[in-house]
């Protein structure tokens, strides 16, 4: 299953990519959100993976470096943390992980074996 096409990207960013070009930005693109949401994503693509996979792949070439400011002789160039590389943006990632049914907000991480099963007790007032 595919996160984005060529037709996509080339018609966002308006330049056209060789095959190579379009194969790394697929790559890095699938990766760095299946690194977020793991195999949830569905066929076809659930609201809001598209648009989340189209703005970071459009990102990955124009500044794949994660270059936040650049100068050549007396010109300074310094860009937006959304404009940072394959770097996801909170919003990015809600809408990600809201699209694929996870939690969007804080989580806690349970470390506990799975054979471990904590006693639970409610609290009542005598």
């Amino acid at each position: 299953m595919d996160l984005l096409s060529r037709e996509q990207l080339e018609a966002l960013t308006g330049r056209t990519y060789s095959d190579g070009e379009f194969a790394v930005i697929d790559l890095m693109t699938t990766d760095v959100i299946r690194g977020e949401v793991g195999d949830r994503i569905a066929d076809p693509l659930q609201p809001g993976i598209a648009s989340v996979a189209l703005g970071l792949a459009a990102r990955v070439l124009v500044n794949a470096g994660g270059v936040s400011s650049e100068q050549a002789g007396g010109m300074l160039i310094s860009y937006f943390a959304s404009q940072i590389g394959q770097a996801m943006s909170p919003d990015e990632r809600r809408r990600l992980r809201r699209a694929v049914g996870m939690s969007s907000g804080a989580s806690s991480l349970n470390i506990a074996p799975d054979d471990y099963a904590p006693r639970t007790t409610m609290w009542r007032a005598s």
